[in-house]
């Protein structure tokens, strides 16, 4: 395993982190004893990173990695967030002052532990910028001060509004997703400047751009526009030809992004994880990934529109042919 420092904490972290959102069945059903069993794989093999969110599986994710931790706890970075709790956009946010500190103690709870060494403010697109940065980001100071937490830091998709309140309130990390892999690069440029000169600690997380960049392909549900989809598809097709897996490819290439401390991948069975740990340290065939590269260069960075409309990245468009 690689481990590389998480900003300015004290913290390092495994260039591969556990996405702990398939156990609470985010992508079907998991089977707790297989993913009990992943989780204990991955820290064997060195994986020391897990984040979670009380929104995944509407708190079963919590409570299985927490079983899954027992005896395990300070082997790991344990990572969790605040702000989003159900799947209904109207009603599944709530980012209040009161709230994150209610949330932290259910956290505790499900995950057996009197410390939690990173909160994150989860998917801050879906809230209004001031109260994240007047309100939500306060009260999470106040937890670290109060050694609830050790770490802070926000999440979400568009990268101008992550910039925007990272520059607003002082964090400890910043992670978003779909925004460094094959497919869309652009968190090198807007994201990873700010990072560097702050010290602040970048999480990459989907390097598969949410399974686009799998044999499988993308689900149904995917905000990614067909032109996007098919760019993917070709890719895939092409390193099928050649005897080589597009998922093998696009993890490789986001683990060689030292800029990042960790990339999240979402894992529920021993062999995700034996897996994604094989290609730690491995470098992608130059000549493939120059031609996938090519095949994707017409689409990419393109992003679609997440969250509020005025927390949308400059250019962001809406799913179309």
């Amino acid at each position: 395993m690689i481990y590389r420092q998480l900003g300015k904490t004290e913290l390092t972290a495994s260039v591969v982190g556990y996405g702990a959102s398939p156990l609470g069945n985010e992508f079907g059903p998991a089977d707790a004893e297989e993913g009990t069993r992943a989780v204990r794989r991955a820290v064997d093999e060195g994986i020391n990173f897990f984040d979670v969110s009380p929104y995944y599986g509407r708190t079963l994710a919590e409570e299985r990695l927490g079983d899954a931790l027992e005896g395990l706890r300070d082997k790991v970075v344990l990572a969790t967030k605040v702000g989003r709790y159900d799947t209904d956009m109207a009603t599944g946010f709530d980012f209040s002052a009161q709230r994150v500190t209610r949330s932290v103690e259910e956290s505790l709870q499900r995950l057996r532990t009197d410390r939690i060494d990173l909160l994150q403010a989860h998917d801050i697109e879906f809230g209004g910028r001031e109260q994240i940065i007047h309100e939500t980001l306060p009260a999470m100071a106040r937890l670290k001060e109060a050694g609830k937490v050790r770490f802070i830091g926000i999440t979400g998709y568009p990268l101008h509004l992550l910039r925007l309140v990272a520059k607003a309130f002082e964090v400890d990390t910043i992670l978003s997703y779909c925004r460094y892999n094959l497919m869309d690069t652009s968190m090198d440029e807007v994201l990873t400047p700010l990072a560097k000169d702050r010290g602040i600690g970048l999480i990459n997380a989907s390097p598969l751009h949410m399974r686009m960049l799998t044999d499988k392909g993308p689900p149904e549900w995917h905000p990614a526009p067909q032109r996007v989809r098919r760019a993917a598809e070709a890719a895939a097709s092409l390193c099928r030809e050649r005897g080589a897996n597009i998922a093998d490819v696009a993890m490789r290439f986001a683990l060689a992004y030292e800029p990042a401390a960790t990339t999240l991948v979402g894992m529920s069975k021993e062999r995700h994880v034996e897996r994604n740990v094989r290609l730690v340290g491995t470098a992608p065939d130059a000549e493939l990934l120059g031609e996938v590269l090519e095949i994707i260069k017409p689409v990419a960075n393109v992003a679609w529109r997440s969250g509020r409309p005025e927390n949308d990245d400059p250019g962001a468009v809406e799913q179309q042919s």
